[in-house]
């Protein structure tokens, strides 16, 4: 509390005994959770910015969040209330008074964890925000796992590719037939064969990128329908239909309703050697009569249209309504990635594009019909073709419908499917 919020406490208290006096510190207007196996994020909104101090204890396993200038009153109460703690390291949540002019926040813990904090300002339709991720300490690396995985179908595909081989080895040699007229030619004598030589074989590694998450819901339709969950609903079916194909592993930036922020999408690709990366949207505009799905690549040079421009820097500013901690990032290694040629990169995500357009023009309405070109953050892995499919304009009431249907998802995941299947039948398997 500073001298001037002291004085004016002491004053009220002097003036009317304390009966009738408001409290005049922060609020906390909801407290929301969403939980992962990665991590777990709580967050704390609020009608001023919040300082606070953060602390961990052991036997049990707690982190202890102490609010200056908060009162834990019945609203604070109750919106702790609405905590989904069902999954990933949160327990259970408490609030208490630990000081006349301090609430001790205590999140109870299913293990250890990592806890790091800090504080957004306004952005959007949110007040300012307290942020606090937990990692547990035991949690498995999705990316170690992922690689485990691609090994795994790189033994099965040499298996597969070396019983091919010795069934062809010991196939009987087929003959041209023998004309009646001309002699019978005696058998060539045998041919000693040796073993088929053993192929290594990788399989195809496509990333499929579920936009938005957790705290960004991205785009809202009319009738309340969230663009993460529709998005993250089109990504799972499309990974089920890619991995019928035993030479295409897929990996996603996200399984769950949790926020990623673009460069760790991007990273994410890039560790586990992405031949793919797709990015899943569905947006909305200004105007609810917009519709029709659209296919973007990176456009270091401008957008090809104001609409196109407009769709890429509202998806850019998905890190400031998720929220990124930017302590420890390297502006260097930042501004070298956005400089580095793209030159081939961005004709193979042309030529992915075209695939994409292609599959999606039979399932409905395009908004254009060719590949357009923006400045999406999203994109700018150097060495990955990379398109970002905007499945439709969830802001039209008719498309919002669709999207929210099982059946219409199955044919987006389906033309997406079919346009990466397009571009990987160009390219050479990965040895």
């Amino acid at each position: 509390m500073n001298r001037r919020d002291a004085l004016r406490l002491l004053a009220a208290v002097l003036a009317g005994g304390g009966a009738g006096l408001v409290w005049a510190g922060p609020r906390v207007l909801a407290v929301r959770a969403w939980p992962g196996k990665e991590s777990t994020r709580v967050t704390i909104e609020s009608d001023a910015e919040l300082r606070f101090f953060v602390s961990s204890l052991a036997n049990p396993d707690r982190t202890v969040v102490d609010i200056n200038n908060v009162q834990a009153d019945a609203t604070f109460q109750k919106a702790l209330e609405t905590l989904r703690n069902d999954t990933g390291v949160l327990s259970r949540a408490r609030i208490g008074q630990y000081r006349p002019d301090t609430a001790r926040l205590v999140l109870e813990l299913k293990g250890r964890a990592e806890a790091a904090a800090f504080a957004l300002p306004p952005v959007g339709p949110y007040r300012h925000r307290l942020v606090i991720d937990l990692t547990p300490v035991d949690a498995d690396d999705p990316i170690a796992s992922f690689l485990s995985k691609i090994l795994e179908r790189e033994a099965q595909l040499e298996r597969a590719a070396a019983e091919a081989d010795a069934a062809a080895a010991r196939a009987p040699p087929v003959l041209p037939p023998v004309l009646p007229s001309k002699p019978v030619p005696a058998p060539p004598p045998p041919v000693a064969t040796r073993p088929p030589t053993q192929r290594h074989v990788k399989p195809y590694v496509v990333v499929l990128d579920p936009g938005h998450g957790g705290e960004d819901p991205g785009a809202v339709g009319p009738g309340g329908t969230y663009e993460k969950d529709v998005v993250l609903a089109i990504a799972h079916q499309t990974r089920q239909l890619l991995e019928q194909d035993p030479r295409v592993v897929v990996f996603m930036t996200r399984e769950e309703d949790v926020f990623i922020p673009l460069a760790d999408r991007v990273r994410k690709a890039r560790s586990v050697n992405a031949d793919v990366f797709i990015s899943i949207h569905a947006d909305a505009f200004t105007r609810p009569d917009v519709r029709g799905s659209s296919v973007f690549t990176l456009s270091e040079r401008g957008a090809s249209s104001t609409a196109a421009k407009w769709i890429a820097d509202k998806e850019n500013q998905s890190d400031l309504i998720g929220g990124v901690r930017l302590v420890g990032r390297d502006p260097m290694l930042a501004r070298m990635l956005l400089e580095m040629s793209q030159s081939i990169t961005n004709a193979d995500s042309l030529k992915l594009g075209r695939g994409l357009v292609t599959e999606l023009k039979p399932v409905g309405k395009m908004h254009k019909g060719t590949v357009e070109h923006a400045g999406f953050a999203v994109l700018r892995a150097p060495d990955i073709p990379s398109a970002l499919v905007e499945t439709a304009f969830i802001s039209n009431p008719e498309e919002e419908l669709k999207l929210r249907s099982a059946a219409h998802q199955l044919k987006l995941a389906r033309a997406i499917r079919g346009g990466i299947r397009r571009f990987l039948a160009t390219q050479p398997m990965r040895a």
